[in-house]
C-alpha cells in the first residue's frame, strides 16, 4: 500500500457504480469489453454495438473509470468520456466533488497500484474487487490541484509518445528492411553482381543438379550398406525387435521448367528432390514407446534461428531408432504445426538429442548450406510461399508430403555462402538496431512512471494559495462518507420494512 501524509483511501473518497443493465434494453450505446482496452496505456481500441451482446452489463457515464479488475497486471484503465455499457469484469468508479476521474485513471495507471492490486489475490485467473482496492490512498490534492497535474500529465505524455510512435516507426521499418533484403537475395539480386564477376567459374544449372544427383546417391548407398549390416545384427539376435527398414532411393533431381528467378545460373528444386534426407520426428507414446528415456525437442523449444533448451524433456527411445531421429550438426529442423515452417540450423548444442512428431528433421548434401535453406524458409513463410503446402482450415501443418513439396533455390555453393554472408551481417545489424529500440522504449516506459510518481508525490505540480488546504478537504470525504454510509443504512432499511 502507498504511504502518503493524510492520504485519503479510495473506498472513502469514492463508491463504485453498480448499475446493471440488459444490453437489449440500450441496444443504442456502445459496449466496451476487456479486449477493448490496450494494457498499461489506458488507451480505448474500439467497442461493440449493445445490441450485439447478451450477457447482463454495468453502465457508465462521462467522468466515470473503467478498471479491469480480472488480471489486475495488465493494467487495463479507461478514463470515460461518453455514455455506455461495459462487461461485469470492470469495476466503474465515478469521479465527483473530491477526485477528478483523469487524475484517478491515471493513478490506478501508476505501477505502484498495479503492483499492490497484483498482490492481493493468486491464481491464474486473479481478481480484485473494490473493497480489497478501496484501502489504496490517493494523496489529498484539491480538485483543481489535481486538474492541473492532469494538463501536466497529459503534456508531458504526448511529448514522450511522440517519442516512442518514432520508436515503433523505426522497428516497422527494420522489419521492411528486412523483408526487402530477403527478397533480394531469393530474386538473385543480391548476388547480381557478384554473380557477374565470378561467372567464369560458376557452375551451371546442369552441373549442380548433376552434384546434387550424385551425393544424393551416394549417400543413399552408404545407407544400404548400414542397412544391411543392421539387418545382420538383427538376425544375429534372433530377430528381436523390428526389422531394419530400407532406406527408400532418392528421386532424380530435375530442373523446373517455370522457376521463378530468371538468371542462367540459378535453379529450382522440391525439397524431395534437393535433400540428402527428410524425416518427421518421433510419435510421443508414453503408453507404447519403450527403450531408453532420451531428450528430445518439441515445438516449443525452436524458435526462429535458435533452440531453447531450457527444461527439456525424454521420451524412450530404441537404439535401433537414434539413427532416424537424432540431430547431427547442420540439420535444419522445421516445425510442423504450431507456426509452420519456423525453423533453425542445429549446431550440436546438445549432444544425442531427438526430434519429436511435431518437427521434421532436414539433412542436406555438402552441396547446399542449410543456412542458406535457413534464411529461404524465412523468406518462404513472410512471402506465403509455403501456404499453398500447408493443411488444415484453422490449424494449419506443414506435414512431410507438403515440406518436399516447398520448392527452393538452387545456385552454386559459392554464391550460396556469399548471401548467408551477406544475411547473416543485415540481419546482426538489425538484431542491433533493434535492441536499442527496445532499450530506449523501456526507458520511455521508465519516464512515464517517473513523471506518475513526481506527480502523486506533490513535486510535478506546485500548490496554489487558491487550493482546498488539505486538513479541509479531509475532513469533507470523512463528512461525505458518513452521510454515505447513513444513506445506505436508511435505504436497507426501507427494503427490509417493503418485504417484511
Amino acid at each position: 500500500m502507498n504511504v502518503v501524509h493524510d492520504a485519503i483511501p479510495i473506498g472513502e473518497a469514492l463508491a463504485p457504480r453498480n448499475e446493471k443493465v440488459a444490453p437489449a434494453d440500450c441496444p443504442e450505446l456502445p459496449y466496451i469489453g476487456l479486449d477493448d482496452i490496450e494494457a498499461h496505456s489506458m488507451r480505448l481500441l474500439g467497442s461493440k454495438p449493445a445490441a450485439s451482446m447478451k450477457s447482463s452489463a454495468k453502465r457508465f457515464y462521462p467522468g466515470d473509470v473503467l478498471y479491469a479488475r480480472l488480471r489486475p497486471y495488465l493494467n487495463k484503465v479507461w478514463p470515460s468520456d461518453r455514455n455506455g455499457i461495459c462487461s461485469s469484469e470492470f469495476i466503474v468508479m465515478p469521479g465527483n466533488q473530491f477526485v477528478d476521474h483523469s487524475f484517478l485513471a491515471l493513478r490506478l495507471n501508476a505501477m505502484d497500484f498495479v503492483s499492490f492490486a497484483n498482490s492481493l489475490n493468486a491464481g491464474d485467473r486473479p481478481r480484485v474487487d473494490f473493497g480489497q482496492i478501496s484501502a489504496f490512498c490517493l494523496p489529498p490534492f484539491s480538485l483543481s490541484r489535481q486538474r492541473r497535474i492532469v494538463a501536466k500529465v497529459e503534456e508531458l505524455f504526448s511529448e514522450l509518445d511522440k517519442g516512442v510512435e518514432s520508436l515503433k516507426a523505426a522497428r516497422a521499418k527494420l522489419d521492411v528492411y528486412r523483408q526487402a533484403v530477403l527478397k533480394h537475395a531469393f530474386e538473385g539480386k543480391l548476388t547480381a553482381q557478384w554473380r557477374e564477376e565470378n561467372k567464369s567459374r560458376l557452375e551451371t544449372p546442369e552441373q549442380l543438379l548433376a552434384r546434387i544427383r550424385q551425393e544424393r546417391v551416394a549417400r543413399y548407398e552408404q545407407q544400404v550398406m548400414e542397412w544391411a549390416d543392421a539387418v545382420k545384427a538383427w538376425r544375429d539376435s534372433s530377430k528381436s525387435g523390428g526389422k531394419p527398414s530400407k532406406p527408400q532411393k532418392p528421386k532424380d533431381p530435375l530442373p523446373i521448367s517455370a522457376s521463378p528467378v530468371h538468371n542462367p545460373f540459378w535453379t529450382h528444386l522440391f525439397l524431395n528432390e534437393l535433400a540428402a534426407e527428410s524425416v518427421l520426428g518421433k510419435m510421443l507414446d508414453k503408453e507404447k514407446n519403450t527403450g531408453t528415456p532420451r531428450h528430445y525437442l518439441g515445438n516449443i523449444n525452436l524458435r526462429w534461428g535458435k533452440f531453447d533448451l531450457d527444461n527439456l524433456k525424454t521420451m524412450k527411445v530404441k537404439d535401433s531408432e537414434i539413427d532416424r531421429y537424432c540431430l547431427a550438426e547442420g540439420d535444419l529442423v522445421i516445425c510442423e504445426g504450431g507456426e509452420p515452417g519456423r525453423c533453425a540450423v542445429w549446431e550440436g548444442q546438445e549432444p544425442a538429442i531427438l526430434i519429436q512428431k511435431a518437427l521434421h528433421r532436414v539433412r542436406f548434401t555438402q552441396s547446399y548450406s542449410p543456412y542458406f535453406a535457413f534464411y529461404f524458409m524465412v523468406y518462404a513463410a513472410q512471402a506465403g510461399l509455403l501456404s499453398p503446402n500447408l493443411t488444415g482450415s484453422t490449424i494449419k501443418h506443414l506435414t512431410g508430403k507438403g515440406l518436399g513439396n516447398v520448392l527452393f533455390p538452387l545456385c552454386a555453393f559459392e554464391e550460396q555462402e556469399q548471401i548467408v554472408r551477406h544475411l547473416d551481417s543485415t540481419f546482426a545489424l538489425c538484431d542491433r538496431l533493434d535492441c536499442q529500440v527496445s532499450n530506449e522504449l523501456l526507458k520511455a516506459e521508465g519516464l512515464r512512471q517517473a513523471i506518475l510518481k513526481k506527480a502523486f508525490s506533490g513535486q510535478l505540480v506546485p500548490q496554489d494559495p487558491d487550493d482546498e488546504p488539505a486538513a479541509v478537504l479531509l475532513e469533507r470525504v470523512k463528512a461525505e462518507k458518513a452521510a454515505r454510509s447513513q444513506g445506505n443504512t436508511r435505504a436497507r432499511r426501507r427494503r427490509t420494512a417493503a418485504t417484511a
